[in-house]
Order: structure tokens, then sequence, then C-alpha cells
């Protein structure tokens, strides 16, 4: 497989042939990260009841949200060498041990601190999971059908954050906290299950090629080679500019902002939140479609979502009334929804500028981006919250200066990303001249 200049796929024999074995099998990865997503931002709407339960303020209940994350970003480049050395089922398999004791130890803790600790273990198993369903994808189903499956992970992840906002919500204020929780970890045995009965990393007759791995070395070698190709690097930039706005919207700050700031109740902010998350999966079906079709669309779509969002944002905070409109709140919402899909494209840059083996790597240094830049912006409004006595509209200002300094690596990387895919792609028509028929 190879692309053209502008990103788009071209066939070449040895591409896995998909179909409904592939489905079946992506499918139950997809079901592990859908469940992983449901852990993740279980906090979401659990934010106030945390605060209660743990009796802690702003800075304090940010910090589970942050030490998650924190962890999440640290494993992905781990992770990603991982999945290139043992394979997707080994590291998915401990991804879901992981988070769903993490879950399970989040539910029973009687403390802050074993809060925290079962939020950092949690994040340490959701970590292990959406690179291996990327790398699952790209095992299974042919490589021009890369950019839409892996829209359709992100959409279906997102499926999770509905659960999340639709039921973990109800089920807190019907049932409680530690039932809640507890059965919601059940959710982890299931996919723990089913993954180990119908999941293989390959078709059969599709093995990758052995690679030797030579320790640290081997280490050194994946990390510096993936980091060269300017196309990785564009593909960090875009996910750490387009993901973290409402990353931190939905993990923790979206529910309190509506509730204290914008005079909302519970049941209305939490449909709002929920609109964040069909907006989202609407929108992912679209940018799906058009980067697989149109690769020299990625950088505009993902240009174009980082304005939208800023300026939604900016018109949001800046109104001069007590409470935006809810006309203006429902327009935040549905431009958040693009969020996520944007930062799929980063992907879709670092992809065709690397190897088979070096998929997981390179998927790895793209993913920690969004999870950095979200886990920065999670601590500065917490911090800004609590020394201004709870404005929120300086501490959401915090979310443009991450977009600036985004803005600027992306336009800094975007014609370097370009160039070198024209060269590969005049090195790939030259090698199909020789090739011997």
């Amino acid at each position: 497989m190879s692309r053209d200049g502008y990103g788009s796929a071209v066939t070449l024999p040895g591409d896995p042939p998909g179909g409904r074995r592939a489905a079946l099998v992506w499918g139950v990865g997809v079901g592990v990260y859908f469940v992983a997503v449901i852990f993740r931002t279980s906090l979401g709407v659990a934010g106030l009841d945390a605060a209660d339960r743990f009796h802690v303020g702003a800075s304090a209940l940010s910090t589970f949200s942050i030490l998650q994350l924190l962890v999440y970003a640290g494993m992905q480049i781990p992770v990603g060498l991982m999945v290139d050395r043992l394979g997707t089922k080994k590291v998915l398999t401990l991804g879901v041990v992981l988070f769903t004791l993490g879950q399970l130890g989040f539910a029973l803790s009687p403390s802050y601190g074993m809060a925290l600790a079962s939020r950092a273990l949690l994040g340490c198993g959701d970590a292990m999971t959406f690179i291996s369903v990327l790398r699952l994808g790209s095992r299974w189903f042919p490589a021009r059908q890369g950019p839409f499956i892996g829209q359709i992970a992100g959409l279906l992840g997102m499926a999770g954050n509905l659960v999340s906002t639709v039921f973990l919500s109800r089920a807190l204020h019907g049932l409680g906290w530690t039932t809640t929780f507890v059965g919601s970890s059940l959710a982890g045995v299931v996919v723990l299950v089913l993954l180990l009965v119908f999941l293989k990393d390959h078709p059969e007759g599709y093995e990758p090629a052995p690679v030797r791995h030579a320790g640290a070395a081997f280490v050194r070698r994946q990390i510096a080679a993936s980091w060269r190709e300017p196309g990785t690097r564009l593909g960090l930039w875009v996910h750490f500019t387009t993901q973290f706005p409402a990353m931190v919207f939905l993990l923790l700050w979206g529910l309190p902002f509506l509730v204290e700031a914008q005079g909302l109740s519970r049941g209305t902010a939490g449909e709002l939140l929920t609109l964040v998350v069909v907006s989202n999966m609407a929108v992912g079906l679209v940018y799906g479609q058009i980067v697989a079709r149109h690769g020299a669309a990625r950088a505009p779509l993902a240009l174009g979502t980082v304005a939208a969002t800023a300026l939604v944002w900016g018109a949001t905070l800046a109104h001069p009334g007590a409470h935006a409109p809810m006309w203006l709140l429902v327009t935040l919402c549905l431009v958040l929804g693009a969020c996520g899909p944007a930062s799929m494209i980063g992907f879709d840059f670092a992809r065709p500028a690397n190897p088979p083996e070096r998929q997981g790597t390179a998927s790895g240094i793209v993913n920690m981006g969004g999870f950095v830049a979200s886990m920065t912006t999670l601590l500065a409004v917490g911090v800004l919250l609590d020394a201004t006595g709870g404005d929120y509209r300086i501490a959401f200002s915090s979310v443009f200066v991450l977009e600036a300094l985004g803005v600027a690596q992306i336009l800094r990387l975007k014609s370097r990303t370009h160039r070198r895919e024209r060269e590969r792609l005049v090195a790939s028509r030259v090698e199909a001249v020789h090739v011997p028929v």
C-alpha cells in the first residue's frame, strides 16, 4: 500500500481482505475501547458527587482526571512499542484487566488517596486500548479504508461516552455511588471473555514480517525513526490542538460549568453533554468519508475545526449577560462534537508516513498530543477556578493559549509533510515500474 501526495490510499497486493470475519474481530476490539471510554468518562458525570464524597475542592477534583490522563499520556509510546512487539491481543488483555480493576477500586475507595490510585490504574489500562484498536484495523482491513475505519472506531468509542452521560448519571442518583460503579465494572469482565475467545491479531496468511527486537537499541530506533517523519509530528500537533477542548468539557468541567456558571439544572446540563457526544458521532462519519476520499482535506478540516471551536468558545465566554443563551450553548456543544473526529485526522498523517512495523509506535506518539493538552488544561482550569473564586470565564480562557500553540506547529509542519508524501509517492511509482511481471 502507498498513498498519493495528498494522503489518498492506493491498494497494493498483500492488503488484508476485510469482510465479515474482519468486522467481527475488529468489533471485539472496539467493544473493549467502548468500555474503556465508559470508565474514562464516568467521572465527567460524577464530578460533583466525587467532590461531596471525598470532601475536595476544584483543584483536588481536577487531580483525578489529571492523574488519569498523565498516566494515559505517559503510557502511549511504551504501549505503541508493546503493540508492535507483542501484538494486539496480549496488550488489550492486559488493558482490560487493569481498567476493570481501576473502576472497581474507584467504586470501593473509602478515601481520596485510594480513589486517586484507582484512577491511575484505570488510566494505565485505558492507555492500552485505542492504539491496539488502530493496529487491529490496519491488520484486518485494506489500507484504503484506514481513515474511515479509524473514524468508526472513534465514533463507537464515543458511544461509551453516551452511556456515561445518559445511563451512569441516572444510575448515580437512583442507585448510589458504590452500586453504580461496581455494576459498571462488570462490563470489563464481559469484554475480557469476548476478547479471549474471538480476537486474533491478524487474518491467516497475512502474518506481518518478523522484526528483530534488540532491547533498548530497538526501542530507541523505533521512536527515533517515527519521530523523524514530519507526518508523525504533524499528527501529534493535530491531535494536540483539536481533541482537548471537548475532552476537558466531557471529562470533568462541562457539567460544573453548565450548572454553576450557566445556571442550568443537572438534567439539562446532562442533555447538553449528550449533544456533544451525538454530534461527535455524526461528524465522525462525515469526516471519515471525506478524508478517505480526499486526503488533501485533512489539514483544512483540522484547522477549520480549531477555528470554529475558538470562535464559539470565545462567543460563549464573552457573552455580556450573566448566562449565555441556550442557542449559544447548544451551538457550543455541537461544535465541540467535531473535536474528536478532527483529532483522528492526526493518525491519518502518521499512518502513511510509517511502515507497518512502526504503526504502533507512531500512533502512540500521535495519541500523546491530545491527552497532554487535556491534562494541561484540566489543571489550568482547576487552579484558575480556585484562584479566581470560581470565575469560569477566566479559567476556560486557557483553552485559547494551547490552541494558538498547536496551530503554529501545524502550519510549520504542514508543508514538510506534504513534500515528504510527494517524495514517497514518486518512489513507490518508480518501484512499481521496476517490479517484474
